[in-house]
Parts: structure tokens; sequence; C-alpha cells
């Protein structure tokens, strides 16, 4: 992806969402032919000349300093994401050295610490929102991750492309803002990766929802809050959400799923683990009848 039209189309956007009043500069007389700061308005606020500025959201501010960064930042009002996206644009990692990006898989130690998270539904994200490990509980909470092709097997995809993952969450714009956020931030660390940019091709081909919603350039951290879900089989859930970075591949999260004590969601979810492990229990009570039937 081109970083320069990448930083030029983020700034701008973080501009056309202030209004001069927002920033303690008087109201503009007349009608403004642009939404949000003008540039001029923009660059006195932040101390630097206009032309630097606009050099800046041409994508031609090299060797930018922290200081006029740091002070863009503030009259832009950024969160600490698009800090560090806007970071990532303007100073992206040449690509001599840049490491070669890793294979994406879950430690095996760490599929079983998930898998012994019985009554809390857990899954792995990694780059570009792939999912990566899940446990039983998740699986049968938010899709049969294990049925599906492994370009699908993404958080992004399965929301803008799968009906039965758009039907599942109640609140699926709110969703769906967040996850594009997420993997918009991921075009700033990434901007090589070829499977990043396949996904944002076929998601902007395929979904008009999509589109919009990336046209945004909003950015934003996974971290914690509340989803509301309608599960097919035990009905609508509210679920508190946290994720952790992993310390040993921070490019990993977790991600986990909890109902508050003694709700009518946590009745539903201690529900749904009982026939997720209903399986499993057959499955040991055949091999016991097997092992019994050669003895």
């Amino acid at each position: 992806m081109d970083q320069r039209t990448e930083l030029s189309e983020f700034l701008r956007s973080r501009r056309a969402r202030l209004q001069p009043e927002d920033v303690g500069l008087a109201p503009h007389g007349g009608r403004r032919r642009v939404p949000g700061l003008r540039r001029e308005e923009l660059a006195q606020l932040a101390g630097v000349s206009v032309a630097y500025y606009i050099r800046l959201e041409q994508g031609r501010g090299q060797n930018v300093s922290t200081a006029v960064l740091d002070s863009i930042s503030d009259v832009l009002r950024l969160t600490r994401a698009e800090r560090s996206h806007l970071n990532h644009l303007v100073r992206p990692v040449s690509r001599r050295h840049r490491p070669a990006p890793r294979p994406q898989r879950i430690r095996p130690a760490f599929q079983d610490l998930i898998d012994a998270m019985d009554g809390v539904p857990a899954y792995v994200i990694g780059r570009r929102l792939d999912i990566l490990g899940w446990n039983r509980l998740a699986r049968a909470l938010l899709g049969d991750f294990a049925s599906m092709p492994a370009g699908e097997r993404n958080m992004a995809w399965q929301l803008f492309l799968a009906p039965a993952t758009r039907e599942l969450y109640a609140d699926w714009e709110e969703k769906a803002s967040h996850v594009v956020a997420q993997l918009r931030g991921d075009v700033g660390r990434f901007p090589d990766d070829p499977k990043l940019c396949a996904l944002v091709g076929e998601l902007s081909a395929k979904s008009a929802d999509f589109r919009r919603i990336w046209a945004a350039h909003d950015v934003q951290d996974k971290g914690f809050g509340r989803k509301r879900l309608k599960h097919p089989v035990v009905g609508t859930l509210s679920l508190a959400y946290e994720t952790l970075s992993l310390p040993a591949d921070p490019d990993q999260q977790l991600v986990t799923y909890h109902a508050e004590p003694g709700t009518a969601s946590a009745r539903a979810l201690r529900r749904l683990a009982q026939r997720s492990a209903e399986p499993d229990a057959r499955r040991v009570e055949r091999s016991a009848e097997r092992a019994a039937a050669v003895r």
C-alpha cells in the first residue's frame, strides 16, 4: 500500500473532524469550502509553516522531528493508537531493515492453556486479524473456525463476508467499525504485507459496508468492552471482553469473553459450555467401551 497516500488521507480525515471552535479559533464567517480545519489553521496552531505542513500532508515530510509530530498530534487530538499510526506512516521502516514476517503460529503450550479455560471463550488473533487459535467454547460461541478455509479464518473476512457472523453481533456496526480500525492500524505497521493488501482488496471489492467504514481512516487498538451476541442456540448474551498482548509475540493477542456472575448471560454461556463438551464426553465413553471390548 502506498504510504504517502495513506498519510495524506489520514491527516485530511483527522482535520475534517475538527471545527475551528473546537481548537479555540474564532468561527470563520461565510461558508467553508472544505469541512473541518484548514491546513493554514492547523499549521498556525502547531507552530509550523504552512508550506512545511503541506509537504507533510503530501507525504514529503522526510526527517520530520518528534516535537513537530507531537504538536500536530496534539492539535488534531489524536488518540494513542492514532499517534502510533501517524508515526508509522511518517517514519516507515525501510524494506532493507524490515525483518521478514515470521509465519503466524500459536505456541503449543499456549494452545494448551486456552484449552484449559473451560468456561471462558478464548481465541488468539495475529496480524491482519487472522484467527490463529481458539478453545472449544470460543468455537461454539463465535463460529466453527476449524472448518473454515484458511483464507476465511480472519475476523474481518468473517464479519463482512460471512452472513452467519454478521447475524451473530447485535451491534454489528459498532463491531465492524472497531475491526476496520484495528485493520487500518496494521496497514501502517505492515505496509508491504501482500496478504494484508489482498485482504483489504477483497473486502473493498465485495463489501460496500467495508468500503464505507474503511474510508473513515479511523485507527483503534483492541482493548476491552462489552458485546451483545445473538447466538442461534442459547439466545442473546451480553459479554465483557478483554484483550491481552502476548509478551513472546507482540503481534498476537489473546481475546477472552466472560459474563457477569448470576446473570442470564452467565447461565446461557454455561449451557453452551455444557453442549460443546458433550461430543468430547461421548468420544471418551466410546473409547472406553472399545478399550473394554478389546480387553
